[in-house]
């Protein structure tokens, strides 16, 4: 465990935009050797084997990833980021989460932002949505509610830090579960909260906007796509300086966590029960998957675990005390960090990006962890929390 191991080294990030990358004859799904596309899909690939995914869903899902990311995919690691997206700290546009309850293997889930490099935020919507699309008609689910909302999230001059994500739930049997994240500023930052407010209404949800807890800034709304259970609208939100007692206080979500579960967890993944203005803000999730009473039928909190750890081995043990609470067994997050990375725990912060206790009607209780893939960068440990801009997630 000490001695999970770096492969990246730090690079100066951009200022402008690079001119798109023509597509490689044939397509993204052969990886080039130093690529971005080589990278990630490894990583994933490995990932696969320790959710328990056989080598042909491994390989299936790692292309699928190439393909998604488009022409970023072939670009070389030598070279910076083709732009700055806040996906991830080094502006790597992938992000890998794993998602425990208690006695079962872990969900893995992979978040991408399909139109990065695109050339503008405009761009970048259409050809995310391009990619959703083509999705669609691979894996045979209707795009109807994103579509019903594109002139509020995908505009022709679109605002704000990104246009869309997608995240995909890896499954055996190489079809994915699909999720879409939409801008709420994408219309400018002073009508986010209008924005989702129209969102829901358009979607049947007419009551659900007034559930919401106060926050500081609506972050993002998404979309279950395809094959769920039961497909769900969440809104998530930013709380800056979140304190345990504060976040104890956020869920609107009946019958749902008591606060002081959601206390002890907060207090776990920062090892504080304090506000730290300094730090990311922490985050709220509300699902909704019923229009009836307009209440949620989920909750999650996210807690930026990177922002109050020195470095990852302080940040995977408040990982692994929080698996430890609810039961769950650590082993599969333990061997997924040398899966993504080669170096010490010790030498960076930022490999655990976000802890997530999340709760939803007629489930357990659900641990995730998301794992930052460091193409180009890795944080150096820190003595003291740092300063960043209010923009930042």
């Amino acid at each position: 465990m000490d001695h999970i191991p770096t492969h990246a080294a730090s690079r100066s990030h951009p200022t402008a935009w690079d001119p798109p990358i023509p597509a490689p004859p044939g397509g993204y799904l052969l990886e080039r050797p130093g690529s971005l596309g080589a990278l990630t899909a490894g990583q994933l690939r490995r990932l696969c084997a320790v959710a328990g995914l056989g080598p042909a869903d491994a390989d299936s899902y790692g292309r699928t990833l190439v393909d998604a990311l488009g022409p970023v995919a072939d670009r070389p690691l030598d070279q910076p980021p083709v732009n700055s997206t806040f996906l991830s700290d080094d502006h790597t546009p992938v992000e890998y989460s794993l998602s425990f309850t208690p006695g079962t293997a872990p969900t893995l889930r992979v978040l991408l932002e399909p139109g990065c490099g695109a050339g503008s935020l405009a761009h970048s919507g259409r050809a995310g949505l391009a990619a959703v699309r083509e999705m669609a008609r691979r894996w045979n689910f209707s795009t109807a509610p994103l579509d019903t909302l594109r002139d509020l999230f995908l505009p022709l001059s679109p605002e704000g830090p990104f246009a869309l994500w997608c995240a995909l739930e890896l499954r055996p049997g190489g079809v994915p579960k699909v999720k879409v994240y939409l801008n709420p500023a994408a219309r400018g930052a002073d009508r986010a909260g209008e924005t989702v407010r129209e969102a829901l209404r358009r979607l049947g949800h007419d009551r659900a906007f007034d559930a919401l807890p106060e926050a500081d800034r609506h972050l993002f709304l998404a979309l279950d796509l395809g094959d769920w259970e039961e497909p769900r609208l969440k809104v998530y939100q930013a709380h800056q300086g979140l304190s345990a007692a504060r976040a104890g206080g956020l869920s609107r979500m009946e019958p749902g966590p008591g606060p002081a579960e959601v206390r002890a967890f907060f207090e776990l993944a920062t090892g504080t029960d304090g506000a730290r203005p300094a730090v990311r803000p922490g985050q709220s999730c509300h699902a909704f998957t019923e229009t009836a009473t307009g209440l949620p039928s989920g909750f999650t909190l996210y807690v930026p675990v990177r922002d109050h750890a020195r470095d990852d081995t302080e940040a995977c043990r408040r990982a692994v005390a929080v698996l430890g609470r609810y039961g769950i067994d650590p082993a599969p997050l333990l061997n997924a960090l040398p899966a993504v990375t080669d170096r010490r725990l010790e030498d960076g912060v930022g490999l655990l990006a976000y802890l997530g206790l999340a709760h939803q009607h007629g489930h357990p209780p659900r641990v995730t962890v998301y794992i930052s893939a460091e193409a180009y960068a890795v944080r150096p440990p820190s003595t003291v929390p740092s300063v960043l801009p209010e923009t930042v997630l």
